[in-house]
């Protein structure tokens, strides 16, 4: 239905390492412009704040997913992503988000859109945003859904239940094909990059190579005005090169400062939205920079080390940790990636009437 004056029906979930509003797409205006200020003054942009709105006052924490029965074959749900601007007045379907990705599975039980299994659940999710698929995998017991559990996830307090995110046909999601320049490594500005694109455009440089460690906590990377210039004029020349066009008030390519890892894990890594430092790593950028270092001539390779076959890749963030699994061939050339899977999890956090901002 759609929203009355007083409120509409909305449910707050953390999903991964981020937070995000939910809602089922027949509760929002169909016309996206509508959509999107409806969603502006949901979360409370633009102001730094977000105030007067449910936005957490960070990119990771001002999301909106969308969803709806999906009309394809062999696919239950349909899956939009929105990232909210936070001091601006932006609604951008530019990309996916694999953290509240996390969430929908257990929503689209929870709103009586698949019938829930026992004791587990899974959700064939079609991601509208690029096309790719995703199938969620979690506990319901009795037909319910368990958010309680004993998995824990670098970057979020306490533990639990795991949700298993399978991916397929996320190569190329945005940009068209894995490798968009058609090079595993490009010269931008005197830094060399590996441009990529599985589930999540990136842009890969070495930390030393922008005059940093790459082991900087995010608050003294966001302190440093002078890398923050050299990370925007990379990924404004990336983002042509990748086909994406003028990505200056684009959410994408993520651009990704990699170095040898320090705890264990196969790479260390430090990644910006799309300036601001992330706290942590997406979802799919964790795939993506994973896919990139098995890629010989790829920046990271030679720093990465790697596991044995069949082992998951620990890719290294400023909160921990996130373990990735990447089947890819490398015998074709460009090479193919077969799937790629991982694990978060996801809580919900209210159920209830979200009243929008007056206009």
């Amino acid at each position: 239905m759609p929203p009355t004056p007083t409120g509409l029906l909305c449910m707050l979930m953390r999903g991964g390492t981020s937070k995000g509003a939910y809602f089922l797409a027949e509760d929002l205006p169909g016309d996206p412009h509508e959509r999107d200020q409806l969603l502006l003054r949901v979360m409370g942009a633009p102001d730094p704040r977000q105030i007067d709105g449910i936005g957490g006052a960070h990119p990771l924490t001002s999301k909106v997913a969308v969803i709806s029965r999906s009309t394809e074959p062999n696919t239950d749900i349909d899956y939009l992503f929105l990232q909210v601007g936070v001091e601006t007045a932006t609604v951008s379907d530019k990309q996916n988000c694999g953290n509240i990705l996390a969430g929908v599975g257990p929503f689209a039980v929870e709103r009586g859109l698949v019938a829930a299994g026992d004791p587990n659940t899974s959700v064939r999710i079609r991601m509208l945003n690029s096309g790719s698929l995703a199938t969620a995998r979690f506990p319901t017991p009795g037909g319910i859904v368990d958010y309680n559990g004993d998995a824990a996830i670098s970057g979020v307090p306490g533990t639990a239940a795991p949700v298993l995110l399978d991916f397929a046909n996320t190569e190329g999601a945005a940009c068209g094909r894995l490798l968009p320049t058609g090079n595993v490594r490009d010269m931008i500005d005197g830094i060399a990059v590996t441009c990529i694109d599985n589930g999540m455009p990136v842009v890969l440089a070495e930390a030393r190579d922008l005059g940093v460690t790459g082991y900087e906590t995010p608050a003294d990377l966001a302190a440093d005005t002078q890398l923050q210039d050299r990370i925007q004029s990379l990924r404004l020349r990336a983002g042509k090169l990748m086909g994406l066009g003028d990505v200056t008030d684009a959410p994408v390519p993520k651009t990704t400062l990699v170095s040898p890892p320090r705890n264990g894990g196969t790479i260390s890594t430090r990644t910006f939205i799309p300036l601001r430092p992330h706290a942590s790593i997406g979802v799919l950028g964790a795939v993506t920079v994973a896919t990139a270092v098995l890629l010989e001539g790829a920046v990271g390779h030679d720093l990465a080390h790697l596991p044995a076959p069949g082992t998951a890749m620990a890719i290294e963030h400023p909160s921990g940790r996130l373990d990735v699994d990447i089947d890819l061939d490398v015998t074709t050339t460009p090479p193919r990636v077969i799937r790629s899977s991982l694990v978060r999890t996801a809580r919900k956090l209210f159920d209830g009437t979200v009243f929008p901002r007056p206009l």
